[in-house]
């Protein structure tokens, strides 16, 4: 909120400085993580007009620019998915390398003009105009907002000072976050088990915004209900990890994942083999995996004591 504040009042700064009164925000993470409703947020906090640009209906550099254009000043420029955006420039790639390959076929040279490999796409050095070249003069009181699920796939030259002035890494939730969700969905301060709900953060356990809202939102009139099944839905994932890596990778869908498949699996744990088997023993000499499953156990039992209580 500092960073938005001082740009909104950086008026004289940035005609002191002789630079574009611009500010360019890089947000990264999985789906779900919350880039969009922060954007909104940035919207409402600034009173700025959005704009959704989608680089796969501009037919080139040229519509591009007209589009930047009819903007308006204190506006936020968004593009999505960053990243699958720029893959757009492949197919020019790969008709230059035709081209190219036809003049060594050919033996002759085949001219091509400036404009050639940028005909009907909008190319990255368009892109870089847009952030950070004269184009980005076009107005002031502007910011620029990338997205992206990986940011390691998006061109380094789009990212770098100047373009991008900073990187806002959204991540799963944790605690803290998770508290201000059931806050805000359940009206509730603390809760029997906000504990446990820690503990399988801690492990490995956590959420996007987007799918523990869902869950509070979708059992919002009763709160054990919602915060019993963001706890289901945080040891599925461990127990899917755990599982995911000790047989083979292989990954259970959506549906083998509800509570009653959870239970048969945590049910089917080392601490109910039978005395004397093989697995049994393997359990006595003490593996890691062996652990993670007895603590999940652990969880388990707490949330179906705790059912039995309130008569859930």
């Amino acid at each position: 909120m500092d960073d938005l504040t001082a740009f909104s009042q950086g008026r004289e700064f940035y005609h002191k400085i002789g630079r574009a009164w611009k500010r360019g925000y890089l947000l990264y993470g999985p789906p779900g993580s919350g880039k969009s409703s922060l954007i909104a947020a940035i919207a409402n906090f600034l009173c700025y007009d959005v704009y959704d640009l989608e680089l796969s209906k501009v037919s080139d550099n040229s519509e591009l620019r007209a589009l930047l254009i009819q903007t308006t000043n204190r506006s936020i420029i968004v593009i999505e998915d960053i990243d699958c955006s720029i893959n757009l420039t492949g197919d020019r790639m790969a008709k230059r390398r035709n081209i190219q390959a036809m003049q060594k076929k050919n033996h002759r040279h085949v001219m091509m003009s400036d404009n050639a490999e940028d005909d009907g796409r909008v190319t990255l050095s368009g892109l870089l105009n847009f952030t950070d070249g004269l184009w980005s003069c076009c107005g002031e009181e502007k910011v620029i907002v990338f997205t992206t699920n990986h940011k390691d796939n998006v061109d380094p030259a789009l990212v770098r000072c100047g373009r991008m002035d900073m990187h806002v890494s959204l991540g799963t939730c944790g605690m803290h976050a998770f508290k201000v969700l059931v806050k805000n969905y359940l009206g509730l301060d603390s809760h029997v088990l906000f504990d446990v709900v820690e503990s399988c953060i801690r492990s490995g356990g956590t959420l996007t915004p987007a799918h523990i809202g869902e869950i509070l939102l979708r059992n919002r009139r009763d709160a054990d209900v919602a915060v019993k099944g963001v706890l289901t839905a945080m040891q599925a994932k461990i127990l899917g990890a755990d599982v995911d890596a000790t047989e083979g990778g292989h990954e259970y869908d959506d549906m083998a994942r509800t509570p009653e498949s959870i239970g048969r699996r945590l049910i089917e744990s080392p601490d109910h083999w039978p005395e004397g088997s093989p697995e049994k023993k393997k359990k006595k000499e003490g593996s890691t995996r062996d652990k993670n499953v007895k603590f999940l156990v652990r969880l388990r039992s707490l949330t179906k004591s705790d059912s039995g209580r309130r008569g859930v």
